[in-house]
């Protein structure tokens, strides 16, 4: 059973557009090139290694827009001399997209030995991280103060 039919949540969801498209998107995309790992390491670090053989850094874009990663790879034409008569290292253009959790951003990304690191981490700004609320005893609140008099 491959198909899911989540209409019944989104006829009663409002706001939730977002991931009806993250759900379609990831129920057509069954791409596998090029391969990837996605590795945690640590409570707000994460990195992203993909295998790029035979791409350079100049070869490679990424970009983030929305909260998507998306990593595209074009190797130039060479003008090649000999006639290759098997091509078992793809070489093909590709372009990968990753959904982006809130507050997740790029830290770095480095190309060596054929594998293409993207440092990812967690920034959470202060207006988002919970805050301890003071309790007063006694006496009204000030807002409460102004509707009483």
């Amino acid at each position: 059973m491959n198909a899911m039919n989540l209409t019944p949540l989104f006829r009663t969801a409002i706001g939730f557009d977002r991931l009806a498209r993250l759900v379609d998107s990831g129920a057509a995309a069954d791409v596998s090139y090029p391969p990837y790992n996605i590795e945690k390491l640590g409570e707000d670090a994460y990195r992203l290694t993909m295998a790029v053989a035979g791409f350079g850094p100049e070869d490679i874009d990424l970009t983030v827009k929305d909260n998507t990663l998306l990593v595209a790879g074009k190797v130039a034409q060479e003008a090649n001399e000999a006639e290759v008569l098997y091509r078992g290292i793809a070489g093909r253009a590709f372009e990968r997209r990753f959904v982006l959790a809130d507050h997740i951003v790029v830290d770095g990304a480095d190309l060596q030995n054929g594998l293409l690191r993207v440092g990812l981490k967690r920034v959470v700004p202060d207006s988002a991280k919970p805050r301890r609320i003071a309790i007063n005893a006694g006496a009204q609140p000030a807002t409460l103060q102004a509707n009483a008099a």
